[in-house]
């Protein structure tokens, strides 16, 4: 048992607890059928709550996606670390207050029927209701938050909400229950006092609480915004109202800045942090983080226009989950499908996400192109030079190693990389498309016992090192291929004494007695057809096949998870598990690592794969599946 009202009467309910709401619905949609007026005087008390509910969840995930345009924010982030997978369940039901203050609020409208009658606009009361707020919500609360740090509560209640290594707008609403009935009784105390002398308005309630939740994101959202020369040139609004960098520092310091959103009460109470000016000049002039240069840089691309929303900035809680196409996905398409379009026309390459790796910053940039865009012929040269500019940029200002995702390193488009390595030759930063650990990867992915399999995309840069890999350890080697002068090529690679072990297929049907298909280029349902029942399909095609057959088990495409002590990692790569990544980026990762000064381009060295296999569990990456197999000498 917990301290008294700690815990959330609907903790358990899930997304049932939307239900909660049911009755607000029933009673909107009974009133709109069976009354002829449907003028504003006879809106539903609930129809109000209802709107007002989601208009004040809005104003949290707007705040949360712009926090998370790091493109745009990354400069005046006052808390460094990211907001990792831990804090992202701990804030998972953020809006548990929402719901309460609607009941309450509800209540507070059969307990005070004048509330249900209320003018559309009314000067005086929202006068009133700010009179009311300085004077009497502001220090009760000061009050109230400082009691809030003593010994028991702040165990018992409290901890919970400094528990965010990083505030973010949702972290405003993680709290216990107490908390948010007394943050209920603070809000209601101007719009019930406004009214209850006359000055009540639908306008003044709607106004009031939307700039109250406002400001509380304002103070989480970790981002300064604020401009300094506000403050410079009007001094006195430093106790008027907070910034993102005060509210931050008391998280940070928990002894000081308890204020609401009125610094004048903290200087009151002898309780203002002495840094809150000088780090807010810092911060918000964005030379706090101007120097902070990454080690390590993924260049990844969209993939589709569905999967262009599983980012943080649009969702937080869906890009924390692997990637499936979800129902309330279907309304944002035509919205993002435009916005593609514009970044298409108008984009550079942006900064998405960063974690720490011990002490070191990775990030991710991505190329403002979707997947279906790589293969238009008119569309090479300019994602060749988006891809060209990000390497050069990542150059100028020092990352030591930058990995090119799938489509980014195609043998078409550039190579493998090799066209910007050839053309820069002075390059300092490494460039590395990864392949080398993917191929591992896939490898050892392959039972022991295998004798044989079939490999299609058999002569693309991975099909031909996992070839070759695979023909030395005495594996025959099926390759579909109707190019027999490069399947040639290929087989010439290979020492004379294991050439045998590669057979040249141009049809599906040769593998229908094999069981082990390794697919490297796009097959559909029909051709899948051709496998024997319990085949296993490895495969490094992107996108991944379609799971068709019911009889045949499929694996994902090639990834590794990254060291336990990764820090901040709070999204998704695509359609992979939380903390795993496509096997090119972990290639770049142990590249980075490693300190390996060469770089990686053009053509798979099979002899190195053993080695980066090796360096990459060294380095605390593990393969995803709990069993890994290492093809043996038959």
């Amino acid at each position: 048992m917990g301290a008294p009202l700690s815990a959330w009467p609907w903790e358990n309910f899930g997304i049932y607890k939307y239900l909660l709401y049911g009755p607000f619905v029933a009673k909107v949609l009974c009133e709109w059928f069976y009354s002829e007026d449907h003028s504003y005087y006879n809106l539903s008390w609930c129809l109000h709550l209802l709107i007002l509910s989601g208009l004040r969840g809005l104003i949290h995930v707007l705040w949360g996606s712009y926090t998370h345009m790091l493109f745009l924010t990354r400069n005046r982030r006052i808390l460094q670390q990211g907001v990792d997978f831990k804090q992202i369940d701990k804030e998972w039901d953020w809006d548990n207050f929402l719901i309460l203050q609607a009941l309450v609020a509800s209540m507070a409208g059969y307990m005070f029927p004048f509330l249900q009658h209320l003018p559309l606009w009314n000067v005086k009361g929202l006068l009133v209701a700010l009179i009311l707020h300085v004077g009497v919500s502001e220090p009760l609360y000061y009050w109230v938050h400082r009691k809030f740090h003593g010994d028991y509560l702040f165990t018992h209640y409290h901890s919970l909400h400094h528990s965010s290594p990083v505030p973010e707008s949702f972290t405003a609403g993680n709290a216990t229950l107490l908390e948010h009935l007394i943050m209920t009784v603070l809000i209601g105390i101007p719009i019930l006092g406004a009214s209850v002398m006359g000055y009540g308005s639908a306008s003044m309630i709607y106004g009031y609480v939307l700039i109250f939740d406002f400001l509380r994101c304002l103070g989480h959202c970790n981002i300064e915004v604020i401009p300094h020369q506000l403050f410079e040139t009007f001094p006195f609004l430093r106790y008027v109202i907070y910034t993102p960098t005060y509210h931050t520092l008391h998280h940070t310091d928990k002894d000081t800045n308890f204020c609401l959103f009125m610094p004048l009460f903290d200087a009151l109470g002898n309780t203002l942090n002495k840094k809150s000016w000088q780090s807010h000049k810092i911060l918000s002039s964005g030379s706090g983080n101007s120097d902070t240069v990454p080690h390590f840089v993924f260049l990844a691309h969209i993939v589709d226009v569905t999967s262009c929303m599983h980012v943080q900035f649009v969702f937080r809680s869906f890009a924390s989950l692997p990637y499936t196409t979800r129902f309330f996905l279907l309304p944002g398409l035509p919205v993002a499908f435009l916005i593609l379009l514009a970044m298409w026309a108008w984009s550079k390459t942006f900064l998405l996400s960063f974690y720490y790796l011990r002490g070191r910053l990775h990030q991710t940039w991505v190329v403002p192109r979707c997947g279906f865009q790589y293969f238009l012929p008119f569309a090479t040269d300019g994602i060749n030079k988006q891809i060209e500019e990000a390497i050069l940029r990542a150059d100028k200002i020092g990352v030591e190693v930058i990995s090119l995702a799938a489509l980014n390193k195609n043998e078409s488009l550039n190579g493998g990389g090799k066209l910007f390595v050839d053309k820069h030759p002075n390059l300092r930063v490494r460039v590395v498309h990864g392949n080398t650990l993917t191929a591992a990867v896939i490898l050892n992915e392959i039972p022991q016992d295998v004798k044989e399999v079939f490999l299609t995309g058999a002569t693309s840069k991975l099909g031909r090192a996992i070839a070759l890999y695979l023909c030395q350890k005495k594996v025959k080697v099926l390759m579909l291929t109707l190019s027999t002068d490069r399947f040639q090529r290929i087989q010439k690679e290979a020492p004379p004494e294991y050439q045998s072990y590669l057979v040249q297929v141009t049809k599906y049907q040769a593998a229908q007695n094999c069981k082990t298909w390794i697919v490297g280029k796009w097959i559909t349902p029909r051709e899948q057809y051709w496998a024997p029942r319990g085949t296993h399909f490895h495969q490094f095609v992107v996108p991944p096949i379609l799971s068709f057959r019911k009889d045949c088990t499929y694996g994902d495409l090639a990834a590794m998870r990254l060291p336990e002590d990764v820090e901040g990692l709070g999204c998704c790569e695509y359609t992979m598990e939380r903390g795993v990544v496509h096997a090119c980026h972990a290639g770049g990762v142990v590249h980075s690592l490693q300190g390996w000064t060469h770089h990686e381009v053009g053509a798979i060295d099979v002899n190195r794969i053993d080695l980066v296999w090796e360096a990459a569990l060294k380095h605390g990456l593990r393969p995803v599946s709990s069993k890994t197999h290492t093809v043996k000498e038959n």
